[in-house]
């Protein structure tokens, strides 16, 4: 019977990291295809993988190209994601299909958190996490992230969930759901474009004391993940005048009849038109944060591995 390494390829830099211990740190590809505009999408792209450089490990963007899930891509296939006009937005729930397909798919945080279980990898960074959407009470609508980040053994770095969210209710999923979530250097859960959302979180500063959370849970063999949430930098938006650009937003969204996969990439275009460009400014910034972050607990999460190997 075949099985999912036949579907999956991970690339030579990424296999010898992996191979010899070393920290790598996944990518998700959603905020190249259909997150930023051009050509801030590429350089964000580069902007994450020299983050994660800097930071001691390993990127490994990951995306559906060819008909395989690749793990680890070349500049070429960013190029092809950043520009291409039929690449699909990818949640766990369209893997199959798009690689059916032969067609190219852009990862969601669920799906490369899956994609990168494949692989072996403990490490990932993102934007902001989805979660209930607001009215999900009613209508069900949630993320597959929170779902993902329920089976997935990994640590995901973000700056919280996307503040278009119903935030507390995505709180409340996540821990029914299991899943850890610390503060990193914040006692507040981060609303992506925005520090401040009045939501409490264990705080944790630091790389080592980070890395420590993810150890302890590994030792515990906790199937859930880790979430680590950080911050968005100093050019973050203030919540009083985020809310009357999200209530516009969706106000609008429902006039187009958007609603599904799509709504949120519409939001965020919304947003951004409103805020004359800032919110993508913190976007950029905020994914670069969280990439170098990510890179510095993986190597310390590495080095208390070989502290402990040592013993």
């Amino acid at each position: 019977m075949e099985n999912a390494t036949s579907l999956v390829v991970v690339s030579a830099e990424v296999r010898a990291a992996l191979a010899a211990g070393r920290p790598v740190v996944a990518l998700e590809t959603t905020v190249l295809a259909h997150g930023l505009p051009r050509p801030r999408n590429r350089e964000a792209a580069d902007a994450m993988e020299a983050a994660v450089r800097s930071g001691g490990a390993v990127p490994a963007h990951v995306a559906v190209l060819d008909g395989r899930l690749r793990i680890g891509l070349d500049a070429r296939a960013l190029d092809r994601l950043s520009e291409g006009q039929d690449v699909a937005k990818c949640s766990t729930r369209d893997l199959a299909a798009r690689l059916a397909s032969g067609l190219p798919g852009a990862t969601t945080a669920a799906a490369t958190l899956f994609a990168a279980g494949l692989a072996g990898i403990r490490f990932m960074a993102t934007g902001g996490i989805g979660g209930v959407h607001r009215g999900g009470e009613t209508s069900l609508d949630w993320s597959a992230d929170l779902h993902e980040l329920q089976r997935a053994r990994l640590a995901l770095v973000c700056s919280g969930a996307k503040i278009i969210l119903d935030l507390p209710r995505t709180l409340e999923v996540l821990e029914t759901m299991g899943v850890t979530v610390a503060g990193c250097g914040t006692d507040e859960f981060p609303g992506f474009y925005t520090a401040r959302t009045g939501l409490a979180v264990p705080r944790l500063d630091g790389p080592v004391a980070l890395a420590r959370l993810v150890r302890h849970q590994a030792m515990l063999g906790w199937p859930s993940a880790v979430l680590l949430a950080n911050p968005p930098p100093a050019a973050a938006l203030a919540p009083d005048e985020l809310e009357p650009l999200i209530e516009e937003a969706l106000a609008q969204a429902r006039a187009d009849g958007i609603a599904g996969p799509a709504e949120t990439p519409y939001l965020l275009r919304r947003i951004a038109q409103a805020s004359g460009g800032r919110s993508v400014a913190v976007n950029q910034a905020l994914l670069t944060a969280n990439a170098r972050l990510a890179a510095e607990v993986a190597a310390a999460f590495s080095a208390l591995d070989t502290q402990r190997n040592q013993l």
